[in-house]
Formats: structure tokens, sequence, C-alpha cells
């Protein structure tokens, strides 16, 4: 075959290699599923106070501070009418967002909230050594959840050895930091170094079925499953302040930022749930945010799936936070996710 013709096929074949390739990276590029969780954020009711504790008690790093407003934030979180001061912190390589709503004020924290009330969320804040942070801690005057640092059994192998304490911020958001001994938890947590808190391990929620949960948070979501374990025992009670408590946990993870940890109670099974009025602007409200790279086709798929929207649907904001477009939703017990497609890095 001369060299023309032999050019001359090729030339045909090109545009479809070029079809091929093109729909592969649109495949790619309108894959749904969730590649970080940027954030986990949560309602305060005083932003200064709230800063002062989280950079002096925890050593977190403020990132940004910026007041938004307008009609695109009102759709976005279900409030009307807003002005919110949002500051978002940084400790090790994960974030937090802490939003006050200047307007309107929510309602404070529930003072009978329990452990295993399916409103319940915290942070895990990784530390170096608990005796350390627990004396840290006193000496910034934090209320205690649980009765004082607990030690996980050793017969249970997926979660002896580890070390961890509730407490609450200024505002009564429960709050953890645990310690990982080596050959648990991630690798980071056991790099030399000087600093007591670390980073945020995982996000907790309380669910009433981990099964329906994996559903959502797996099955669309594209979280994969990194372990679990069920966990009972006076350390345990001690811990969560529940008397009796026995739970079964599953942790989740993406590629990017902390996790997402199920917690199940398999006993006391009478927790609350989420209250059908919970609105953004409570201060018990928390959401986590998640990024994705196609967010029209992951809100798809969960309309299909009768989720609960919190905003109408997709809502176009101000590039106040990284991210032009988003959603908010609620998982199966009415955990808000955040759903955030991110802006395009600018062109060099």
């Amino acid at each position: 075959m001369s060299r023309r013709r032999l050019w001359s096929r090729h030339a045909r074949l090109l545009p479809l290699w070029i079809l091929l390739l093109a729909s592969v990276a649109a495949r790619v590029a309108a894959d749904p599923r969730i590649t970080a969780v940027a954030n986990v954020g949560f309602t305060v009711s005083d932003m200064d106070r709230s800063i002062a504790f989280f950079t002096d008690a925890l050593t977190f790093q403020v990132l940004s501070d910026a007041e938004v407003t307008g009609e695109s934030w009102e759709r976005l979180h279900g409030v009307f009418p807003v002005r919110m001061r949002v500051v978002r912190m940084r400790l090790g390589t994960e974030e937090i967002e802490l939003t006050e709503y200047l307007a309107p004020r929510g309602r404070p924290i529930p003072v009978d909230m329990k452990s295993n009330d399916r409103s319940f969320q915290h942070i895990a804040i990784v530390v170096r050594d608990m005796d350390a942070a627990y004396r840290r801690l006193r000496a910034h005057r934090v209320t205690h959840v649980s009765s004082g640092p607990q030690r996980l059994p050793d017969w249970n192998p997926d979660a002896g050895g580890i070390e961890a304490f509730y407490f609450r911020d200024p505002d009564g958001h429960v709050l953890e930091v645990i310690r990982f001994p080596e050959g648990k938890g991630d690798a980071r947590w056991q790099k030399p170094g000087s600093d007591l808190f670390l980073g945020i391990d995982h996000t907790a929620i309380v669910v009433r079925d981990t099964d329906a949960s994996l559903r959502f948070y797996r099955d669309v979501l594209g979280f994969g499953v990194a372990g679990g374990a069920e966990n009972w025992g006076t350390e345990q009670e001690h811990l969560n302040a529940v008397f009796g408590a026995r739970l079964r946990i599953t942790a989740l993870r993406v590629p990017g930022g902390p996790g997402i940890e199920f917690l199940e109670y398999i006993a006391p099974n009478d927790g609350r749930p989420m209250p059908a009025d919970e609105k953004a602007s409570d201060i018990a409200h928390w959401q986590t945010t998640l990024a994705t790279a196609n967010v029209d086709e992951l809100t798809r798929r969960l309309r299909g799936q009768r989720t609960a929207f919190v905003s109408p649907g997709i809502v176009d904001v101000t590039d106040t936070f990284g991210f032009r477009r988003a959603a908010m939703v609620r998982d199966p017990d009415g955990h808000v996710m955040r759903l955030i497609e991110r802006a395009a890095a600018p062109a060099h």
C-alpha cells in the first residue's frame, strides 16, 4: 500500500478516534460521584467568640471571613431573609466553615439534646497526646460531654487502644478529640512532629439504619466503606454519655478530605429524629460540603431516589467560597449535605 493511500486511510479513521476520545473524556467529566469532603460546617451565634475558641483552644487558622446576602443564598440555604457571616478555618489539611446568621437569628441548641439523637453530628479532631490535649481543653474551661478521656478496651480489635473525649464548643456543639495508637487510623496521624492538634479525621452522624444510609452515601454519592466496628461497654457509655450504649460504627471515605462515620445506636435506640422544622439558621444546624465534578447529574440521580432537597435545585451563587453552583439536600436521617461544583482553576 502506497504511503499516500495509507495516510488517506488513517485520515478517514482519525475523526472516529477523536469522537471516541471525546466520548470517554465526557463520561469522565460527567462522573457525578463525590470527589472530596470539602469542609464540615455549623451555625454559631457569636462569630468573634467562636473564632477565639477555635484558634486559641484548638489552634485552627482562619482562611477567610466574608459576609454574603441575596436571593441566591436564600434559595440555597432555605432561609429568608438572609445575611450571613461565614468564616472558613483550617487545621492540618482539613477545613471547617462557621456561619453566623446576622438575619434571621435561629434557635439555640436544645439543652436536652443527646448523643443518640439523629440530629447529632460532630467532628473528630486528631491529637498527638491525649493527656496534653485534655489539659489544654480544661484550661479553656470546656463543657464536658464525656466524664473524661476514655481508652477503648483491647478486647475490641477494631477500636482497642483508641483514646477519645467529647466536649462542647461555646454554643454547645459536640466536638471530639481522638488519638489513634500505632496501627490504627490513617498513617499520617503517626508522623513525627510537635503539633498537638493535627487535623480532622472524620465527621460522625447518628443514623437510624446503616443499610439505608449506605444506599445514599455509597450507592448514590460514591463513598467507599473504609471499615466498621461494634462498640459497647463502660468506656463507650462514658464517652458518649449514653447509658447502655452499643453502637454499630461504619467509616466511609472519598479521595479527598475527612471521612464520614455512621453511628447507629443498636441500644438505646430511642434517639429522637431530626426536627421536621430544622433550618440552617438554627444553632444546632450542621452541613457537610461535598465536591462533585457534575452537580447536574448528581442532583438528577438524587431526585430519582426521592431525596429531600433544602434548595429548590441547583443554585448559581457568587464565587465567594470557591464554587459557583450548589444544591443542598438531606440524607435519610435529615443531615444536610451541600453539593458543590468547584469553580474551574484560572488558565495560565
